[in-house]
């Protein structure tokens, strides 16, 4: 049997993109199961426009950046998807501002191949890592912060942070143990429907770290990690996901355009993301009659 693919949206903005981007999707995968997390406090948009094999979450979240709304709207997202007859092999986690920059046989292939249950950035979160990244994500996820007041050189009491980062200050109001560690990665991940049960079963059954995450910044950088990374019958592969720019620096990457085209035809990685209409259409419409290209000559062949 084929490997059949769903995709889980979590969008908020651009309605033509969030259109342009599901069309592409059912072009490529012949009508898959389609779930959006739309977040329509932000941007208004027509559920019945759309095709019969896209759901959409009701009721909806208010979401915000870096908050557990964006957790929460994945986890109900995943629901909808799996409880229903015919769902997929596998996931793909997308935002609206990512695209395809693979053909479908490709990635199909890919994950039809994998031995692993996930495609998922997951790092150990440890206090000494060499990792920058990783040593931050453990003063948010992991350390005890103490918030204190300090004069500024203008004698102006301004808040500082101390992080007590010794397992006897931080383990015993924390979720984590030697049996049950923090791991963190990249937001976008892939999974197989084992891994989705996973999730769904712990999300539901277990509420510690769900509570612990609603009150730090970022968890949807970690809340799904910990739980796959934890799980010791599922096998995790690397991520295959997502092309990014990140050399600009900063909490958000490069917004793509024609000039990242041969980079992300050189990329192994299937979709690609942040692009924008308002910045930049003419690398959707190459990257379509690549795609359309190859799929032309796969029917000839």
């Amino acid at each position: 049997m084929s490997t059949t693919i769903g995709f889980v949206l979590l969008t908020h903005a651009k309605p033509d993109q969030i259109r342009r981007l599901i069309g592409r999707l059912n072009v490529m995968f012949e009508a898959p199961p389609i779930v959006c997390h739309h977040d329509f406090s932000q941007c208004p948009l027509a559920p019945e426009s759309f095709p019969e094999n896209v759901s959409f979450v009701r009721p909806h979240l208010e979401t915000r950046w870096g908050s557990f709304s964006l957790v929460e709207a994945t986890a109900r997202a995943i629901r909808l998807m799996y409880e229903r007859p015919g769902s997929p092999d596998w996931f793909v986690l997308l935002s609206g501002a990512d695209y395809p920059i693979k053909p479908a046989a490709r990635i199909l292939g890919d994950l039809a191949a994998s031995p692993h249950d996930a495609h998922i950035d997951c790092r150990p979160v440890v206090a000494d890592s060499n990792d920058a990244w990783v040593r931050g994500c453990f003063d948010r996820y992991c350390a005890r912060r103490i918030n204190y007041p300090s004069p500024s050189r203008r004698l102006r009491l301004t808040k500082q942070r101390l992080f007590l980062r010794h397992w006897l200050f931080w383990r015993p109001f924390s979720p984590f143990s030697a049996a049950f560690r923090c791991h963190a990665g990249r937001q976008w991940f892939c999974a197989n429907r084992r891994a989705a049960e996973t999730i769904l079963d712990y999300h539901a059954s277990k509420p510690r770290l769900a509570a612990r995450y609603r009150r730090v910044n970022c968890p949807d950088e970690s809340y799904f990690q910990c739980i796959l990374g934890n799980a010791s019958q599922l096998s995790l592969g690397p991520p295959i996901l997502h092309y990014a720019d990140w050399t600009g620096g900063g909490n958000h990457p490069k917004t793509l355009g024609v000039e990242d085209l041969s980079k992300l035809m050189s990329s192994n990685a299937h979709f690609a993301r942040k692009f924008d209409v308002d910045h930049d259409a003419r690398v959707l419409d190459k990257l379509d009659a690549r795609l359309d290209s190859h799929a032309l000559r796969r029917s000839w062949a």
